[in-house]
């Protein structure tokens, strides 16, 4: 904005200053060469009353040399009573010049080398007409023109120069808080809800500059009532935990009944996180540092360990691939573990008892695939599955965002598909380097693993 103020206003003034300078600069030439001429009129004239008295060559040659022109002076007198034609001084017009302004009794100009000659016509006393010739230099016509042509140069420059100046000093004053309001803008969005803009500058901006601070406000206010309602909600589950943690501690000795505590135990963990969390003021979205992550290998082993048991009492089937070796993800553990959870839930709340189901980790170089498939009915529209709070009945909706916005965070992306099981296939995409993904069919460098036949 601000360059574009200056180079509009060198623009304008620019073309104001050459639309006034050329033609006063042409106006100064003009009047220079009518001065010029006029001088040479009043020298002629001053011959006049000289030869209408006499024409006699010594008293014109005084006449002449009084009028102090004798060196660009000529006085031409024609024939008459037997005495031939008479030129005094030097002839510069041709003769034909002279013999024109003679016939034709009126003054001319003509030119010559080194400037130019006034022939002016005067009647003798004899009625006859002589011409006296006045040489008028190329120097006396541009005498002052070209220091007059500078002044107007350096008065342009210093126009265009001032508003130039002015026009930078304008732009910087509305550019400023401009500037101010876009850097307020981007610490708002990177989380730094104590980004303010001060509220000056041009109208518009302050007003500007006031909305944006009213909005921060209003942003603050609502994240602190969001937080504080999270905090709420979440500390009403502790009376029923506490319940249901009291009963399972009453269910005596066996598998299901220690993966019950489990399971209370880790809900209970959850809950306190979100209680903690929620009371922060500051948002948890820190970027892992080096070496942060976890084992995705051993977290599917964990996980599949826990929904087996369930898998078993509903008659699933369920197959692990590629977690023979450890494979690092840049995620936190509790993020990855939330998150298999949520699509593995996803597979027993929405498929009947008894569909299968399997869980595949490829590790490549520079990105990890996590397939989570079923052999349930599949999604009829995966789009309208990944958008955000679109859950069916009995299902919050929120499951598939919190996969696609924990493989974003690394520069992945959350597909859906069909499996070769027959159902539903989500294919997580964790990147290593941080990179996008190149597109839909993009492999990168992944090691894929060959799918056993069955399950079991």
């Amino acid at each position: 904005m601000r360059w574009a103020l200056v180079k509009v206003c060198l623009a304008v003034t620019t073309m104001v200053v050459v639309a006034f300078a050329v033609p006063l600069g042409l106006v100064v030439k003009e009047m220079a060469r009518d001065r010029a001429f006029s001088n040479a009129e009043r020298e002629a004239a001053a011959v006049a009353p000289a030869l209408s008295i006499t024409t006699e060559r010594d008293e014109l040659e005084r006449v002449v040399a009084s009028a102090g022109a004798d060196s660009g002076m000529a006085v031409h007198l024609p024939a008459a009573d037997g005495r031939p034609a008479l030129d005094l001084g030097r002839r510069r017009a041709a003769e034909r010049d002279v013999e024109a302004v003679r016939r034709l009794g009126r003054a001319s100009t003509s030119s010559v080398t080194g400037g130019s000659t006034l022939l002016q016509p005067v009647a003798l006393g004899s009625g006859a007409i002589a011409v006296v010739e006045v040489y008028v230099p190329e120097s006396e016509v541009s005498n002052g023109v070209g220091t007059a042509w500078a002044v107007l140069a350096a008065v342009g420059l210093a126009l265009i120069v001032g508003s130039v100046a002015v026009a930078d000093r304008l732009g910087v004053r509305m550019v400023r808080p401009a500037q101010r309001l876009v850097e307020g803008a981007h610490e708002l969005g990177e989380g730094r809800l104590g980004a303010r803009v001060p509220e000056d500058g041009p109208t518009e901006l302050r007003l500007a500059a006031v909305a944006f601070n009213s909005m921060a406000d209003q942003v603050v206010q609502l994240l602190a009532n969001e937080r504080e309602l999270a905090a709420d909600l979440s500390h009403r589950l502790r009376t029923p935990l506490t319940v249901l943690r009291l009963n399972a501690a009453s269910l005596g000795a066996g598998p299901a009944a220690e993966q019950t505590r489990t399971a209370v135990a880790q809900l209970e963990r959850e809950v306190d996180t979100i209680i903690r969390t929620a009371r922060e003021a500051k948002p948890q979205t820190a970027a892992a540092g080096p070496g942060a992550g976890c084992d995705a290998a051993a977290v599917v082993r964990e996980r599949m360990e826990f929904w087996s048991a369930l898998a078993e009492d509903e008659g699933r089937k369920w197959r692990v691939a590629g977690v023979e070796r450890p494979v690092r993800v840049p995620v936190a553990r509790a993020d990855l573990a939330a998150a298999l959870d949520a699509l593995l839930g996803n597979v027993f709340r929405h498929t009947a008892e008894g569909t299968a189901f399997a869980v595949d980790v490829h590790n490549g170089e520079d990105a990890v695939i996590v397939l989570v498939s079923d052999a349930g009915p599949g999604i009829a529209d995966p789009v309208a599955a990944m958008a955000r709070g679109s859950g069916s009945a009995g299902s919050t909706g929120l499951g598939l965002d919190i996969v696609r916005r924990l493989a974003e965070s690394t520069g992945g992306d959350v597909r859906i598909g069909s499996s070769v099981l027959g159902g539903t296939e989500v294919r997580i995409w964790f990147q290593l380097d941080g990179r996008k993904p190149a597109g839909r069919g993009h492999r990168g460098s992944v090691r894929r693993r060959r799918r056993p036949a069955g399950v079991g």
